[in-house]
């Protein structure tokens, strides 16, 4: 199961993910994902965790529009279509998204 929250305040994010590693969730199943690559190469940077930057992971297409890029990557994590346009939107309005596929997350920050 994937699971999703969304943030404006980038310090409870980070906390959240200091949550997750400390409940033993590995850092390759925690992602961080926004419009803004410099906000989320920060959020990577003060959670001092290697592999959650998903915003630099190539996904091997070219796209016009940068939304169009954000909701593959979350397709790509899960994330179904209809849901997927949401939270590109919600991106749109400055939110970011910590997205985990591990079961434990949902009761660790529940």
């Amino acid at each position: 199961m994937t699971f999703v929250k969304s943030y404006t305040n980038d310090e409870m994010l980070e906390n959240d993910v200091k949550t997750l590693k400390d409940k033993d969730i590995h850092s390759k199943d925690i992602y961080v994902l926004s419009h803004d690559d410099d906000r989320t190469a920060r959020i990577v940077k003060n959670t001092e965790l290697q592999g959650i930057d998903y915003n630099k992971q190539d996904i091997g297409e070219d796209f016009e529009k940068q939304g169009d890029e954000l909701r593959e990557k979350l397709r790509e994590l899960g994330i179904s279509d209809e849901d997927a346009r949401e939270y590109e939107e919600d991106m749109d309005e400055g939110k970011v998204f910590l997205i985990v596929k591990d079961d434990k997350a949902k009761s660790a920050l529940g």
